[in-house]
């Protein structure tokens, strides 16, 4: 009897406890639209288009999800592109997802994190909730830089940090060294549907 109810109280507090450290963000209602900028791994390159994990996520989560991904560009040109953008798109939330050109061209990590705070500010700025990807390093054992988590923390914005790192070090998951394929592209989108439902947008 003590043990049932041990387990049961135990089973309360994880419960309690999943998702308690994502930022809250706002609704995304069925007319609204998420925005998807970045680069290649938003284009969807070695997938084709309707596997790009804009469109994946856009299926699983029933919400139009544009896919704004421009292979090769860097932080600074991502900067210079997004207020057109969101002012094409009109979203409610844009999920940001750069620097990996920057780190391949050795950018200096100050620079790529002072370009996605000017992002995120843009973002901001108008209203609009915003959620970050980390992009791992170039490296034979890596993961995403520092200043992803620390921006993340400076915005209070939900952060997915994980699944780019572990969809590129398997290779069934893969198109090439950089850039997954259909099926990885497919966790990536499973893995930001769940987080936009920790953060309550869903």
């Amino acid at each position: 009897m003590m043990r049932s109810l041990w387990l049961a109280v135990m089973a309360a507090v994880l419960l309690a406890g999943c998702g308690s450290d994502v930022p809250r963000i706002g609704k995304i209602g069925a007319g609204d639209v998420i925005l998807a900028f970045g680069d290649s791994l938003t284009h969807g390159t070695g997938a084709k288009a309707e596997e790009s994990y804009p469109a994946v996520l856009g299926q699983l989560i029933g919400r139009t999800v544009i896919r704004a991904g421009v292979p090769g560009e860097q932080t600074a040109g991502g900067l210079a592109r997004l207020p057109e953008v969101l002012d094409e798109h009109r979203p409610k939330l844009v999920i940001v997802c750069l620097g990996g050109n920057d780190m391949l061209r050795k950018g200096t990590p100050a620079n790529i994190e002072a370009n996605l705070r000017e992002i995120l500010k843009t973002i901001k700025s108008r209203g609009l909730d915003a959620l970050l990807i980390g992009v791992p390093a170039p490296a034979v054992i890596t993961r995403p830089p520092d200043f992803y988590s620390r921006l993340a923390k400076e915005f209070g914005i939900p952060y997915e940090g994980d699944i780019v790192t572990r969809v590129l070090y398997k290779s069934d998951l893969k198109s090439d060294p950089i850039h997954p394929n259909a099926a990885g592209y497919r966790k990536m989108a499973e893995a930001i549907a769940g987080l936009l439902r920790d953060a309550g947008a869903l």
